[in-house]
């Protein structure tokens, strides 16, 4: 009877260990189930996602072409500028030149005179030439403005317009 009675004990025992092992192991299927379920909803966002990334690079693509295309019409037009430059800036060393040259003519002529109504008017007084571009300049703008009878004032105020009108035209 012992041996039955182990034998019924063992079997007992065999078949809650069955039990829990079956509910585990349903359990784990429950687990892999769902862990599927989730690999396969990211599979599908992942190849949604691939979808969209692969339009958005194709449009990239586009765009970079069409730019590139619009660069390519622009480059004659940013040539064009550049030479523009150019130009202007070789008319503005012109009209510099120009400029310097009528402001030494005008000097000169503008320190004859003085010369000339110094030495009658007052025969010790002597006139040193001016030392830097700015004395210069300040004194032949007063020469010019306050020497109306040469006619220099008219002169001057058209170099004036000139510099206004080239002025407005570079902007």
């Amino acid at each position: 009877m012992i041996y039955q009675l182990s034998v019924a004990l063992i079997a007992v025992a065999f078949a809650v260990l069955v039990f829990f092992l079956i509910r585990t192991l349903k359990s784990a299927q429950s687990s892999l189930d769902n862990v599927s379920q989730t690999l396969q909803e990211v599979q599908k966002t992942i190849d949604e996602l691939s979808y969209e990334v692969k339009q958005t690079v194709r449009h990239a693509n586009d765009i970079t072409v069409d730019v590139q295309h619009k660069m390519k019409k622009i480059d004659p037009v940013m040539e064009s500028v550049e030479n523009l430059g150019e130009v202007l800036s070789e008319v503005t060393a012109a009209a510099k030149q120009v400029s310097t040259t009528l402001m030494t003519r005008f000097q000169t002529k503008s320190s004859k005179a003085e010369a000339g109504k110094s030495s009658e008017s007052n025969l010790n007084h002597v006139t040193a030439p001016p030392a830097t571009p700015a004395e210069r300049t300040l004194q032949t703008y007063e020469a010019t403005y306050h020497d109306e009878a040469k006619g220099g004032k008219k002169w001057m105020n058209y170099i004036d317009l000139a510099a206004n009108v080239w002025q407005r035209l570079r902007k």
